[in-house]
């Protein structure tokens, strides 16, 4: 967790510095979520480049900032809907009675197939297995006869962060007890890139090009440092 009035500062520090700009509270939250959001997009294009890498350090960096958005396990049916807020489907796991309540995973299919799975042997000589497929809602291919207890892992969007305030004379005073107050949910670790993004943002809206230079050069130095 990163507490979103020590960004909210640093962001003012610097970019009120030699009086290069103001950043409402308002466009605050608007850069903060949406340096948010790219942060949180980005673990899983890193994640797979480095899988690919076979790097075990940085993946298991990676898997430790997500877990942050991993769900507990839910109980669904065929047809379920995905909540608004998923971001993927992490695992999908089957368990049947009779078989201990163990539980299997299932494996994921495109729709194009589902119909060729149907029709095909493959479930009436497997008689355990089980896939899925899912857009806004969740589908399951099941073995006939069988009746399967299916669970699901997710893995959420962030929330939105907002620095929530009270007007003291002229001045946006920060106030966490004002209904809607959120940090962000990141690793606490993020909290240098969350102030470079939104500088950068920050930049741009004021249309500062040396400001955005500077929180391009911090971002490119940190993403070096622990690449190496």
């Amino acid at each position: 967790m990163v507490r979103v009035d020590d960004v909210y500062q640093k962001v003012l520090a610097i970019a009120n510095k030699e009086q290069r700009g103001y950043i409402t509270p308002q466009e605050f939250n608007l850069f903060a979520d949406h340096a948010q959001r790219d942060i949180f997009r980005q673990y899983f294009y890193d994640l797979d480049q480095f899988e690919r890498r076979n790097d075990s350090d940085i993946v298991e960096l990676l898997e430790q900032k997500i877990s942050i958005f991993q769900t507990a396990p839910i109980q669904v049916s065929h047809g379920y809907i995905l909540p608004e807020n998923t971001h993927q489907i992490d695992d999908v796991s089957v368990s049947y009675s009779g078989f201990g309540g163990i539980k299997n995973p299932v494996q994921r299919v495109n729709r194009k197939d589902v119909e060729g799975i149907q029709s095909g042997s493959l479930l009436r000589t497997h008689l355990t297995a089980c896939y899925y497929t899912y857009g806004n809602q969740i589908y399951f291919v099941l073995p006939p006869n069988k009746t399967p207890t299916l669970y699901l892992n997710l893995i959420r969007k962030p929330v939105s962060p907002n620095w929530t305030y009270v007007i003291s004379g002229e001045s946006a005073m920060f106030d966490d007890l004002v209904p809607g107050f959120k940090n962000f949910e990141l690793h606490g670790s993020e909290e240098t890139l969350l102030v470079i993004k939104i500088l950068q943002l920050a930049g741009i809206n004021i249309k500062d090009p040396t400001l955005v230079q500077i929180a391009s050069q911090e971002e490119n130095k940190k993403i070096q440092q622990e690449k190496q």
